[in-house]
This record gives structure tokens, sequence and C-alpha cells, in this order.
């Protein structure tokens, strides 16, 4: 008799690690959001102009998207979601809060993005005759 219950606790306790560890992984996406900023420091950006921040934010933007993509990656495998929450959630917790804060600095100091740059206007095909010949001159 003491056998039977001491497998059955056990079973118990193994079917609530489970559902415990389920209910954790599934709960993680909403989680992160509310506790991103906690692993970030709040003063980091604080002395950044808007130029440093635009680097920045694109700068995160990217790692965000690198994180996302190993991610996805990580959880087609077998046990993939635990080895994509053990090898990349932290890592995507923390970016999150510090892209959540750089958010926070542009908003404050009131930042623009900065325009594209334009390429030059293609040169002329009299400019370039003009450049062969002067070239061709410079080598007689």
């Amino acid at each position: 008799m003491a056998a039977s219950f001491s497998f059955s606790l056990r079973g118990f306790g193994a079917l609530f690690a489970l559902l415990a560890a389920g209910l954790a992984l599934s709960g993680c996406a909403g989680v992160s959001e509310t506790i991103a900023p906690a692993f970030a420091d709040p003063a980091k950006y604080e002395l950044y102009d808007c130029k440093q921040l635009e680097t920045e934010r694109k700068d995160l933007a990217k790692r965000t998207a690198d994180l996302q993509r190993l991610m996805e990656k990580a959880e087609t495998g077998a046990g993939g979601a635990v080895v994509s929450e053990l090898a990349y959630r932290n890592d995507y917790i923390a970016v999150r809060g510090q892209v959540q804060l750089a958010e926070d600095a542009w908003r404050r100091n009131r930042c623009r993005e900065t325009p594209p740059e334009a390429p030059p206007p293609p040169a002329s095909p009299a400019a370039s005759a003009k450049s062969a010949s002067k070239s061709g001159k410079a080598a007689h």
C-alpha cells in the first residue's frame, strides 16, 4: 500500500511539473513584455542625442529580428520550444527592454528619422566625354 501511494505522489508531482512548465512557457510572451524593462539599464540612453538613438534603434531592431529568427529555427527541432526558451529568451527579453527604453528616450528628445541620402545624380554623357579627353591628354 505504501509503495503504490508513493508512486502516485511521484506521478502526480511529475504531472504537476509538466503542467507548470507548459503554463510557464505559454505565458512567456505576455510576461516578457511587462518584465523587459527590468532587464535593461534605465539610464543607458539618458545622454544619447538623436543621431546616437537612431543608430541604436536600428541596431536593436536588427538584434530583435535575429533573435526571433533563432528562436523560430530552434522551435522546429525536437524539444525546440524548451531549447528556444533556454537559449534565447533571456537575451530577447533584455533586448526588448532596451528597445522600450530607447523608444522612450527617442520620444522624450522629440527625435525624427533622418531622411535617406539621395544618391548622386548620374554623370551626363558630355561630362564623361570631357573627363575622358582630359585623361587622354594627360597620358600623352
